[in-house]
């Protein structure tokens, strides 16, 4: 059995089986996209504490690649005590980029202990990389300038739950 329709003097035919292939084949398309067209900022991840010294830390954590991939992109703003941290599943050369990403940012680089390796200044909406100077499985994005004002440098340790969970 097959369906005619005229649409300005062309005729299509189609048989039963392109009636099912065809809507089928537009979802297998379409899916990745949707996946893809993150359209905010995501403020749902779980949070956890993190303390540099005598200040405390209010952070998001990202474990997932798809966690990781968002980021804080599409952010407009963050407050001065929150962040992000990126946790991987195995120490490696970590780099970030800015894609998409509205704030500038500060990212330190942590070793599995929780000391500061290295850290980076990164300007919004930029490719540049800010890669980790050695292995590591976490690293920690704050407004830009945070660390300066608490004194926080590379060598500096941060603490919390999530550092000995690793251990």
């Amino acid at each position: 059995m097959f369906y005619h329709f005229k649409f300005n003097r062309i005729q299509v035919q189609l048989s039963p089986r392109a009636w099912f292939f065809r809507p089928l084949a537009f979802a297998v398309l379409i899916a990745p996209l949707c996946v893809a067209a993150q359209t905010g900022p995501q403020l749902d991840l779980q949070r956890t504490k993190l303390s540099a010294g005598m200040h405390l830390v209010d952070v998001q954590i990202a474990q997932t690649p798809e966690q990781r991939q968002i980021g804080l992109m599409m952010r407009m703003e963050m407050p001065q005590q929150e962040g992000m941290i990126f946790v991987f599943e195995q120490a490696s050369r970590q780099c970030f980029w800015m894609k998409n990403t509205l704030l500038p940012l500060t990212a330190a680089f942590l070793a599995d202990d929780g000391r500061i390796v290295n850290m980076a200044d990164m300007k919004p909406q930029t490719e540049d990389a800010h890669c980790s100077n050695e292995p590591v499985r976490y690293v920690l994005e704050m407004n830009k300038g945070w660390f300066a004002k608490k004194g926080i440098k590379s060598g500096s340790k941060l603490s919390g739950d999530l550092f000995q969970m690793t251990r």
